[in-house]
Order: C-alpha cells, then structure tokens, then sequence
C-alpha cells in the first residue's frame, strides 16, 4: 500500500524534535506512540530533519511503504526504496518499532536505568532481544557534535572491579585486575555540571593530558589533586590548579568533591542496577550513565534526543555487539 507523503514537514528547518510531541508522562507517551505508524512517522523526521531527500537521485517527494518501512521515491520514472532504520542502530531489527520506542523511554526516564533482565519482563521479549535493545542504544548516546567542557572543571581518576583480598588503595592495581577511569565535571556553584567519563589505559600525562584536550575547552581551570599525571596541563594550555586536601573547598575534606560524586554515583549504578559489567563493555555502560546525567533536568529530552541520535549511528548487529568488536579499547574522543 502507497500513501503519499505530505509535504508541509518536509520544508522544517528545525531539529526534528522541536516540533513533536514531547510526552511528559506515561499516559500521555503511550497515546502518542500507540503503533508503529506513529512511531515511523516521528523516526522519519529525526532522520530527515531538513525534508525527505532520494539518497539516490536528491528528489524531495516520496511515497511510504506502510507495511516494509520503507520510503519509494515519487520522482517520475524512478522507483527506489530507501528504509527508514538502514544505516542507523535499528538497521534490520525485525523488532517493532513501539518495542524500540518503549525500552527508549524506559532507558531515559528512570534515572536507575533498567537492565535487560527488567526490560525483558516489562517488554514481554527474550532476554537476547531485551539486552541487545539496550546495547545498540547504548551506542547512540555520544553526539559527534558535543560540546566541550568549560568555565572551572573539576578532573580525578579511579578504578572499577578487580578487587583483590588484603590489597588497599592503589595497591589494588598490581596485576591490572581493575578497569582505570577517568573523570570530568564541570563545577556549577556548590552543584554539577556536565560530565565525561572514559576507560584509560594508564595514569600517565599523556593519557590524561590526551582526555582533556579531547573534552575540555582551552583555557578551562582544570582543578585536581597532586597526582603526577596531571602535570601536563598547563603546558596544554588549560590552567591547573592541583592542592592537597581540603585547600579548594572551605569545609571540604576533597579536592574535586564533584567529580568524587559522580564517580561514587557511577559505581553504585553499576552495582546496583546490573550487578558487574565486563570490562569490554563498560565504555557504553559510562556513555549511558553520562548521558542520563547530563540530562538529568528533562529526562523526556533525553529521549527524544537518543531517538534523534540513533539515526545517525551505524549498524550494531548482534555479532558486533556481544564481542564489543565496535568499540575501541581506550576511547578518548572529541
């Protein structure tokens, strides 16, 4: 069956959400995402923001394939297909698209995140198809346009796992058991800003010099403790302020108390909502964690962002994702 695609959306030169509906409660998500029409109609607009063009030949007017999510082109004598999820994380999910939409709100709207083994029962899916969902949507939440931190950041680092019995501090790094992170927030008054996490291979300038370059803005204070690591921040133009305990913050007993929050919330999520993670997937688990912190204030943008971002990823199939192939192993990005 061809319907014609209407043409008053196509001319919109406004980032796709802006002009859709924005649900602010269960009720009201469930009303307007009901079926899968509704569903593609919104993806279609996340994916083609500026109005629909033929990838082949650029025409502007097109026909919707109801039942095969595809896009033919109206353009005289021409006949292609374009598929609405091809080249994005949806990318030949048989799953329906409500399916999507649903473990989409769930993931961004509870600030616990859900775990497969929730979403399974909540979804009534298999547990492959419930935790694959949330891994490919994992993969979205990085905008490649993200701007970087700025005003005065507050910069430390930790592990995750790899507890060894009878080892303290940073002795529980012998042997490298643990998973090495590294963390930035932006200070806001007394409260948090912006945040970025990333696994590391080491602690060393380089590396943590490498980080900041990656997501701060030059020019930015850098305030940390008096790890050697740091020391290369200043010649990378940012200006550091490292201090022993307590010399930031009056009545602080932590140098970086912010990113000590974030870090400390980090790890309880983890724990608490997914028991352990693999060390080869723990990158998208902190993605998933950032991106819900920095959108803490409007979780409903939070989905209709990840909507928006996860039509512009690449395909994740199920043989990429489970070996976390896709996934560099110390990804410090822009």
């Amino acid at each position: 069956m061809l319907i014609p695609l209407l043409q008053q959306a196509t001319r919109c030169r406004v980032r796709p959400w802006d002009g859709l509906a924005s649900p602010k409660t269960l009720r009201e998500f469930q009303r307007t995402f009901a079926d899968e029409a509704a569903c593609a109609h919104y993806l279609a607009a996340c994916r083609w923001p500026d109005g629909f063009r033929c990838p082949r030949c650029g025409h502007d007017r097109a026909y919707v394939l109801t039942s095969a999510r595809r896009w033919q082109c109206a353009a005289p004598g021409r006949r292609y297909q374009t598929s609405l999820t091809s080249g994005t994380v949806l990318h030949r999910s048989k799953t329906p698209l409500t399916t999507w939409f649903w473990a989409a709100y769930l993931m961004t709207t509870d600030k616990r995140g859900v775990s497969a083994l929730l979403l399974q029962r909540q979804l009534d899916v298999s547990y492959k198809t419930a935790w694959l969902l949330l891994h490919k949507l994992r993969r979205a939440m990085v905008a490649p346009e993200r701007k970087k931190l700025r005003g005065v950041v507050e910069m430390d680092e930790t592990w995750v796992g790899g507890l060894q019995t009878g080892l303290r501090g940073s002795r529980q790094l012998r042997g490298r058991k643990a998973a090495l992170l590294i963390v930035a927030v932006e200070r806001r008054g007394t409260a948090t800003g912006r945040a970025r996490m990333d696994v590391i291979p080491d602690f060393t300038q380089k590396t943590m010099t490498a980080f900041a370059c990656a997501n701060i803005e030059p020019g930015t204070t850098i305030i940390t403790d008096k790890m050697t690591g740091f020391n290369g921040l200043t010649a990378a133009g940012y200006v550091h302020q490292p201090a022993k305990q307590g010399k930031i913050i009056e009545d602080s007993d932590h140098v970086v108390p912010l990113a000590d929050r974030a870090m400390g919330n980090m790890k309880q999520w983890l724990l608490g909502t997914f028991h352990g993670v693999s060390r080869e997937q723990l990158q998208v688990y902190l993605d998933e964690f950032v991106f819900r912190h920095n959108r803490r204030g409007n979780p409903q943008a939070a989905f209709q962002t990840l909507l928006g971002l996860g039509t512009g990823r690449a395909p994740a199939p199920l043989s990429i994702v489970r070996g976390a192939s896709d996934l560099p192993q110390f990804p410090i990005r822009p």
